[in-house]
């Protein structure tokens, strides 16, 4: 009776926040018919997490089968007669307040995405993902391209075929753009490019020229306890506002968030035991998306609506907090007094010192360990040879000397091996086609949220200079965060900053930092 009295409890605080947000009652009953939809997603992210941190090595072939069941069953739940009928009904209801448009625009987009993927290509095509990102592991260990190739061609195979499925206008792989980030195309895309990558290159030269930012720093080679450095990650989460009650911090191969729901958002990182900055900055990237699905209304909880608008809406937050906030001098007196009370080797560091250890430019190799200049340069990579694959005009097999060419010509650096070129990621092995652009267009996206809070509280730095991140928080749920995916990506940034995403704001803040200052 306890238990029962328990889940009608929950029962009803959910339909309380229904009835506050959906009026209409037909967009209620289709919410209702939708949450066990959101029950499955909310499983598959549970699994997601538990194979990414805490699962033996020997579960992966039953997970890759339950998995893939589960994707075949939501996808089913769906589809099914009454949620169809309710949506068709919901169309048509006049009146509509923003929260019940969206509702009826996401799942009229799910629904004709999953209409326009044959059940038997969702399963054999997660069964696929789960068993590549295993080989992935596997090649990548060993530095054996081979090893992962065969994978990969089925996999650019299945990502052709699903543009053809998902159908397109223009480019191919805009299909797997907008799957990704909605309304994207190649236009946009090569738009954003053409505007940035001429001031990345004039900038570096100029860092590279004048060493106004080092190429390396003796912090790089220092040791850290990872117990001490675990602490050091809690302590910076603190001061960020991370709720330990609706959060988790883990270790994984490579750290990203995963949400359950608003009440449960999970963050890992990685300790490699040197040069704390990775892992930190790991964390504070991983915050920013934690924090996005957080501040979401919790009246909008197992809605369509209840995640981020899209993935590069969801990248500008992590690299907000990363970059613009937490790799500026106006951050580094309040975190600074954490790390000299854990750390004790940074007692002979000043505040300058550790500000310049974490802005080190020195163009490499490895993606995630790039520095803030020279990121998207690998996303330029990234994106040039993927639109190459599903256009056609790339093949698998010359994937690696592309990359190896493309990585001489944009950073003058050239891999000696398939672990640190074209099996560094594990992206592709995801079958996560499209998805690299949204990096680029968040990083774009959070300089112009910077210029937003300027305009509105009187200055970013002003308010972090004063601990008083609160405000830039809620700066951050009020324009962005609660909305959830109520308004489409385009839309909501033109609605939450004023205007259309607008390269020229990032161009002004590298340019402000890496060539005048």
């Amino acid at each position: 009776m306890v238990y029962l009295g328990v889940i009608s409890y929950v029962e009803f605080v959910w339909w309380v926040g229904v009835w506050e947000v959906f009026e209409n009652s037909v967009v209620r009953e289709l919410v209702e018919a939708y949450r066990p939809v959101w029950s499955v997603s909310h499983a598959l992210s549970l699994m997601g997490w538990d194979s990414e941190t805490y699962m033996p090595k020997g579960g992966v072939g039953e997970r890759a089968l339950a998995r893939a069941d589960l994707f075949v069953l939501r996808r089913r739940l769906l589809l099914r007669e009454e949620l169809l009928r309710l949506l068709e009904r919901a169309e048509s209801q006049e009146g509509l307040n923003e929260y019940e448009a969206g509702v009826v625009r996401v799942l009229k987009r799910e629904v004709r995405i999953a209409r326009s993927l044959p059940e038997e290509f969702v399963f054999e095509f997660a069964k696929l993902r789960e068993e590549a990102t295993h080989a992935w592991r596997t090649a990548r260990e060993r530095d054996d391209f081979g090893l992962f190739k065969p994978y990969l061609e089925r996999i650019v195979e299945y990502a052709r075929r699903m543009a053809d499925y998902l159908g397109w206008e223009g480019h191919p792989y805009n299909a797997l753009l907008d799957l990704h980030e909605e309304g994207l195309t190649v236009v946009d895309v090569d738009r954003m490019f053409d505007s940035i990558v001429p001031t990345l290159r004039r900038a570096l030269e100029r860092v590279l020229s004048t060493g106004s930012y080092p190429r390396s720093h003796p912090l790089e080679s220092v040791e850290y306890e990872r117990g001490v450095m675990e602490a050091v990650n809690r302590e910076v989460l603190d001061l960020l506002g991370f709720p330990w009650d609706r959060g988790r911090l883990d270790v994984s191969p490579h750290p990203f968030t995963i949400s359950m729901g608003i009440g449960d958002v999970r963050i890992t990182t990685r300790y490699e035991g040197r040069d704390f900055r990775h892992t930190l900055f790991a964390v504070i990237h991983e915050y920013g998306h934690a924090l996005y699905e957080l501040q979401i209304d919790e009246r909008l909880k197992a809605s369509p609506l209840a995640e981020g608008a899209s993935l590069g809406v969801h990248e500008s937050q992590s690299r907000f907090w990363e970059n613009v906030v937490a790799r500026s001098r106006a951050f580094i007196p309040q975190v600074t007094p954490i790390l000299r009370r854990r750390l004790s080797f940074l007692k002979d560091y000043s505040d300058e010192d550790v500000y310049l250890y974490f802005n080190i430019v020195r163009p490499g190799l490895i993606r995630v360990e790039a520095d803030e200049l020279t990121y998207n340069f690998h996303i330029y990579l990234r994106y040039t040879l993927e639109k190459g694959l599903i256009e056609g005009s790339i093949k698998v097999d010359d994937l690696p000397e592309l990359w190896n060419s493309m990585m001489d010509d944009l950073l003058g650096v050239r891999p000696k091996s398939y672990r640190d070129g074209v099996l560094q990621d594990v992206h592709w092995s995801h079958g996560s086609i499209g998805y690299f652009p949204t990096y680029t267009l968040g990083t774009v996206l959070s300089a112009q949220i910077k210029a937003a809070i300027d305009r509105s509280l009187g200055g970013l730095y002003r308010l972090v200079e004063k601990g008083e991140l609160g405000k830039v928080r809620m700066f951050l749920r009020e324009n962005i965060h609660r909305y959830g995916s109520t308004y489409p990506p385009k839309e909501l940034v033109e609605r939450g900053l004023g205007e259309p995403l607008n390269p020229e704001y990032y161009n002004q803040y590298i340019t402000e930092k890496f060539y005048r200052g």
